[in-house]
Order: structure tokens, then sequence, then C-alpha cells
């Protein structure tokens, strides 16, 4: 397999599932300024992740590639069992951190967004982590309770990136301990350490 990712982006979270799995994969950088002609031919979405497949075949978005991650080695728990209710409810915490979360900070990463958008996205952003911040003050160690999963990794990597935006998880110390759980996991230091995020 080979990992199409741009560092600290939510590609992250595969690279990270992919070692929770002890999976073997190559790692290829993508220039986010300076698209190949190679990469929009194979990925003509033009962003990350994207998973090729030893046969070749191409997998992209972030909720996908992580929960066929995890169903490539289902003694790693990294999701319930497809047709359960458990993994409904996994669902529903990755749509919501790809649809809502994560998305809700991109203006915050475009150079051509307004302060006024800037300061809107901000307060989106802090909503959803409010309800994140719920969800996890019941003393849950993970979304889905006491089971580590995909929708962790996601979380991990999307709730960083109140770091370089200046909005920080003072507000959310739920959040802020879920953080460091994840952070202190073997697979997550590989992961930052491969891609020049820690040393």
């Amino acid at each position: 397999m080979k990992l199409y990712y741009l560092p600290g982006s939510c590609s992250l979270a595969s690279h990270i599932a992919l070692r929770e799995i002890g999976a073997a994969f190559d790692l290829e950088r993508i220039d986010a300024a300076n698209k190949s002609a190679d990469f929009l031919a194979l990925n003509p979405k033009g962003y990350v992740p994207a998973l090729t497949l030893d046969d070749g075949d191409l997998l992209t978005e972030n909720a996908a590639i992580l929960q066929f991650i995890a169903d490539t080695k289902p003694s790693a728990a990294l999701a319930p069992a497809a047709g359960s209710r458990e993994r409904t409810r996994l669902q529903e915490h990755l749509n919501y951190v790809a649809t809502e979360l994560h998305k809700s900070f991109s203006p915050l990463f475009k150079a051509d967004s307004s302060e006024a958008e800037k300061d809107a996205a901000r307060k989106k952003v802090a909503l959803k982590l409010d309800y994140v911040e719920q969800l996890l003050s019941d003393g849950r160690s993970y979304l889905m309770g006491d089971s580590f999963s995909v929708a962790d990794i996601y979380l991990f990597v999307v709730a960083n990136w109140t770091g370089p935006t200046e909005i920080g998880l003072d507000n959310w110390p739920s959040i802020a301990a879920f953080q460091k759980r994840i952070a202190a996991r073997e697979s997550v230091q590989a992961a930052l350490k491969a891609e020049g995020l820690a040393a």
C-alpha cells in the first residue's frame, strides 16, 4: 500500500491507523501548493488522504479509508463489526469529525479568507468542540467509551489544529486530556516523527 499525505493534515489519521495495525506501507508526500500531474491523474479530487492498495485500487476520503484500515486487521479492534449498532455509532463519530469539525476549520487554513470569515470559523469550531467536550466529560476515555477506535484517531488529528489556529483547548479540558492520551500512543509518535512533526 501507499499513502499519499500532507504533513499534519487529515491524512495523518490514516497514517496513524496504518501504524496501529502494523501494516506494510509506503509514504508519498504531496505538495499542497503544487500538486503533480501524476497525483492529479491518480486522484482527480486533488487532496489527501489517498491510499493505493497492492492491487492498484485507489481509496479516498478519510472516514472510508479509516474503516478499511480497521477492517483489514479486526484483531486490532479499531472498529466494531460491520453491521452492528456499535459500527453505526463509529460511523456517526467519523462523519461528525469529517463533516462538522474538520470542515469548520477550512477558512482558517485558506490564505484568501477574510478576518470576518476566520472569526466566524473560530466560533463555528468552538461550537463543534463544545459537543465533543460534552461527550467526553462523562469520564469516558474515548469517543466509543473504553474502546479506542479510528474515530479517536481522526478526532485527535483535527483537534490538533486548535494549536496552529490559536484556538487552543483551554475551554475544553476533557478534549485536552483526550489529546494527551492519544498523543502518548506509540503509533502516533511514530507517525508524527515520520511526517517531520516531532523530534
